[in-house]
């Protein structure tokens, strides 16, 4: 018969990592400063919220609230409308 090792702590440090991870905290930039208004004609600001191919960061990633979430999207919907931002990623950056 065939003997079976036991797992133990040591054998399993590799899959997981016991250090703490440090992530640093997301915040809303638009609670934190005060904005109220999300102006459709700046698009360099605009800018901050697409990515290289032309579509917009979910909220995960930004850390921006579900209401200016809402807001920055339709700013960017007017401007791509108006041509202040290009449809497609490769005019970007």
């Amino acid at each position: 018969m065939s003997k079976v090792k036991k797992s133990s702590i040591q054998d399993d440090s590799f899959m997981f990592n016991n250090s703490p991870q440090q992530f640093k905290k997301k915040y809303c930039r638009f609670k934190k400063s005060g904005i109220k208004y999300i102006d459709f004609k700046n698009a360099d600001f605009l800018m901050k919220f697409v990515n290289d191919q032309g579509k917009l960061l979910p909220r995960r990633l930004t850390g921006t609230s579900l209401k200016y979430q809402r807001k920055v999207a339709e700013a960017v919907k007017r401007a791509r409308h108006l041509a202040i931002l290009p449809f497609i990623g490769d005019q970007l950056k």
